[in-house]
């Protein structure tokens, strides 16, 4: 994370006020892809990559807005009468929080807000969610109001839904708000109820960018949900109380799989032990058992890669190559798939000598230059200082 002293000096010399500053942490899946619209299980945990805010009032009505990483400006006169509307830019992010907030019937007074992060941008490591969740609090903290960590984390993602104009699940947000200093968070997403399960201090989070990011036809994510939905409608006509696939078992898929097309039958398997492997991963780590752990992730690429054809070519390198570099636990494709990250779970004293090997192995076998990241699991969002 950045010095936050650094950010409240470059504020003060910018705006000429005392700022108070924010923090905000980025995010990495440990185990339960797809499950989300499921509404089933996922098991985040917020990293030490984060964006920082420092917010002063404002005396002209005007919001100004400052990123020091795209180091630009952006201005806006708010004006309760005439709504904030998204640009495409980076200031939709900031902006949607004060116009979500503003729907909910809060005055939002002018203000200077400067952003700083450094969590990986385009990693899947949800640089768009530490910054809503860090521009709330850091408003919310100028109107002298809060919200429980569930309620806000829901607002936050309105700010994708509704504002940025992004169909995104509540995972990133979350987490970002709620997570726990050397914890995962098992999180229903049903009902929001969560559960922290620790993670030794001893184990780092080693994040390995593969540099690609592949399509297929029809597009990946949209494709993948139809199927599984189609899935589901076929086992809920048979039993009208599964809503969704968080209510099927694999008996079911037994039972009338032969009446899916092929591809939603896989899709289904997927995200049914998807979830079954989460809730287990989570009991694991209670146990302080990382093998079992290890198998659970191994297990989840495993279904990732071939039941929900989500990986490629290279992220399924990525986690073959770890698979004897001492000090692993766990390896996995994570995120959203098509490529990205994978997540690998390493014993803290060989964390930088797997990194490094395995930077070196990828990149001699797809000539690509990965970036790596050695990360812990941290606190949630608050206020420094």
């Amino acid at each position: 994370m950045h010095d936050p002293a650094v950010l409240r000096s470059m504020h003060l010399a910018r705006f000429k006020a005392e700022p108070s500053v924010f923090v905000a942490p980025g995010r990495v899946n440990l185990i339960g892809e797809h499950t989300d619209y499921a509404e089933g299980f996922v098991m985040p945990v917020a990293i030490d990559f984060a964006t920082l805010a420092a917010i002063s009032p404002r005396t002209d009505g005007k919001i100004v807005l400052y990123s020091e990483n795209y180091a630009e400006d952006g201005e806006r006169t708010f004006d309760a009468d005439a709504p904030l509307t998204a640009s495409k830019h980076w200031t939709d992010y900031p902006l949607g929080v004060v116009a979500i907030l503003t729907g909910e019937g809060h005055k939002i007074p002018g203000f200077s807000l400067s952003l700083w992060g450094d969590v990986p941008l385009g990693s899947g490591l949800s640089s768009s969610a530490s910054v809503e969740v860090v521009t709330a609090l850091a408003v919310l903290s100028l109107i002298c109001s809060s919200y429980p960590g569930p309620v806000l984390a829901r607002l936050c993602q309105r700010v994708e839904n509704e504002f940025v104009g992004t169909s995104c699940g509540i995972m990133d947000q979350f987490i970002s708000v709620n997570g726990k200093e050397n914890h995962a968070l098992l999180l229903d997403c049903r009902d929001l109820s969560f559960k922290l399960a620790p993670i030794p201090a001893d184990v780092a989070l080693v994040i390995a960018n593969t540099m690609v990011k592949h399509s297929i036809a029809g597009g990946d994510y949209p494709t993948r949900r139809r199927e599984s939905e189609a899935a589901c409608a076929v086992i809920a006509s048979h039993r009208p109380g599964v809503p969704f696939l968080r209510d099927a078992t694999l008996e079911d898929l037994e039972k009338w799989g032969r009446e899916m097309q092929p591809k939603s039958l896989m899709r289904a398997r997927h995200v049914i032990s998807e979830n079954l492997r989460t809730v287990a991963a989570e009991k694991a780590l209670e146990k302080g058992d990382l093998k079992e752990l290890g198998r659970l992730m191994a297990e989840a690429h495993n279904s990732y890669s071939g039941d929900f054809d989500g990986s490629c070519p290279e992220a399924d390198l990525m986690v073959e190559l770890a698979q004897d570099i001492p000090g692993l636990i766990g390896a996995r494709l994570t995120g959203g798939g098509f490529g990205g990250c994978t997540i690998n779970l390493v014993e803290q004293s060989q964390a930088k000598a797997f990194a490094a090997e395995l930077g070196k192995r990828y990149a001699a076998r797809t000539g690509i230059v990965p970036q790596i990241h050695v990360c812990h699991a941290s606190g949630g969002a608050h206020k420094i200082g």
